[in-house]
């Protein structure tokens, strides 16, 4: 059974027929998606990390209200289903460059570090995204401790 995060995104993310790469918003999306699924990683999307996740996409994207609003509710909605990882790292590693890879996995350090706690499912998650993305281990250490540092 598919979820309801997984058919909103693909609902978004399907290239046109005849489409070489992903529009802005459907890149937009899939960074949204593993944002997401960061959040929800410890089966415990509090207010701080749904904020957090919000403001980083509005940050990022300067998405429209009603967007963040249906993915934020659909996160909630959502925490006890798993989404495929690989169709978004997919999509990610087609259309991002490596600098916006390291910002991803800087993006899911700040979702992961909101409550000031980090799950050892989040790490496990981030780990695994940026091997599939090809975000090197010296990055992923550099962009843990950056927002790590940040956080105080």
């Amino acid at each position: 059974m598919l979820s309801k995060i997984t058919q909103f995104i693909e609902q978004h993310l399907q290239p046109e027929e005849n489409a070489q790469t992903l529009s802005p918003e459907q890149k937009q999306l899939a960074v949204a998606a593993l944002l997401i699924e960061v959040g929800t990683a410890d089966r415990l999307l509090d207010d701080t990390e749904l904020q957090t996740l919000r403001a980083i996409l509005q940050r990022k994207f300067n998405l429209a209200p009603e967007r963040l609003d249906e993915l934020s509710e659909l996160a909630k909605s959502e925490q006890d289903e798993a989404i495929s990882l690989h169709q978004f790292t997919t999509q990610i590693n087609e259309a991002c460059s490596q600098d916006e890879k390291y910002d991803l996995i800087k993006a899911m350090w700040e979702v992961a570090y909101a409550d000031n706690e980090l799950d050892k499912y989040e790490e496990a998650l981030i780990r695994q995204v940026a091997e599939l993305i090809h975000v090197s281990h010296s990055m992923f250490i550099h962009a843990r401790n950056t927002v790590r540092d940040a956080q105080g």
